[in-house]
């Protein structure tokens, strides 16, 4: 890291020139003044990081950081996967044009150097190995990726780690102000059509070699999170992983779940992560579903970001009400 320090002669310098203008102030100890803009903060992964001061340039290696960037003011002048970004999480869209610095799981060092970033967030998804190359060209702000025992308390907690390095807590509390607003917004009006306590269903889902591939969001999960505080039951009996709450099924696998509001997200510039409208539709197994026969499957609005930030789930909720209200 970079750091700005004074030798005594230029001090000594700047005390004698301040002296023979007649002042009777002691010299001004810029020294001093970088130390108090100096940011000192421990990551998720232990790790002390220091600052000169707010990062202004930064590279972020992972979508949900690029997001919490965003949205608090700071353009990052490096993203992994830009094109990616832009087609899953185009709810919380690049401001500028950021250089895309490789694929998120391996970044290209050498494009991070070229950026002389003050500051590279980055997620314990991240193999070790390429996050202590990265700490070679400039500080590291690694978060834990995600939490299966709080997800929501960690979208927050990483929230508030790049605020600090960032110099910008009082947006990230706004945020967060927000984001508790809308959920008790949301909770209400689907309190108001009857749905407090409705089972509901997320996933989405992907078509490999002809096979359909399903990943349920479970209470451990990010959205799984957000619905039960909007009041739904989560349906899924399937276990989740311990980070993402990201439960492996299959069609067969909805059988289990009954007669429920399923709910996912696709892409359309991904024909492989939307077989609800493609192959499912002549399978017998699904068109044979008690919430595919009601119509109660919901298709919401391509690019939010499932493990995004405030503003993704603050769309998310926007989406979800909207479809089982209408």
């Amino acid at each position: 890291m970079r750091r700005l320090l004074l030798t005594a002669a230029t001090t000594t310098a700047a005390a004698l020139a301040l002296t023979a203008c007649g002042t009777t102030e002691p010299a001004a100890d810029k020294k001093a003044e970088k130390t108090a803009e100096s940011i000192t903060l421990t990551d998720s992964a232990g790790t002390k990081v220091v600052l000169d001061g707010p990062a202004k340039k930064v590279v972020g290696t992972e979508w949900n950081v690029v997001e919490s960037l965003i949205s608090l003011g700071v353009d990052p002048v490096g993203v992994a996967d830009v094109k990616g970004y832009k087609a899953w999480d185009s709810a919380v869209p690049l401001k500028s044009d950021a250089k895309d610095i490789g694929t998120r799981g391996e970044p290209s060092v050498e494009t991070v150097a070229g950026l002389s970033p003050d500051l590279i967030v980055a997620t314990s998804d991240l193999k070790p190995a390429v996050v202590k190359q990265l700490r070679k060209v400039a500080p590291v702000l690694e978060l834990t990726s995600a939490d299966g025992a709080d997800p929501i308390g960690r979208m927050t907690k990483n929230l508030d780690l790049i605020a600090q390095a960032t110099g910008t807590t009082a947006k990230a509390d706004q945020l967060k102000k927000d984001f508790d607003a809308k959920t008790e917004e949301g909770r209400k009006k689907l309190a108001a059509a009857g749905l407090a306590g409705a089972k509901y269903a997320f996933a989405d889902g992907y078509l490999n070699a002809n096979q359909v591939s399903l990943r349920a969001f479970t209470g451990g999960s990010l959205i799984g999170a957000v619905n039960e505080k909007l009041g739904l039951k989560n349906a899924w009996t399937v276990q989740g992983d311990p980070a993402y709450g990201l439960g492996a099924t299959d069609v067969e696998g909805l059988t289990k779940i009954g007669d429920v509001h399923f709910a996912y997200i696709g892409n359309d510039e991904d024909p492989t992560s939307n077989p609800f409208t493609g192959v499912l539709t002549k399978d017998k197994v699904w068109t044979s579903l008690p919430f595919v026969k009601k119509g109660n499957v919901h298709r919401l609005p391509d690019g939010i970001w499932m493990f995004g930030g405030p503003e993704s789930m603050n769309k998310y909720i926007d989406s979800v009400v909207t479809e089982l209200t209408k």
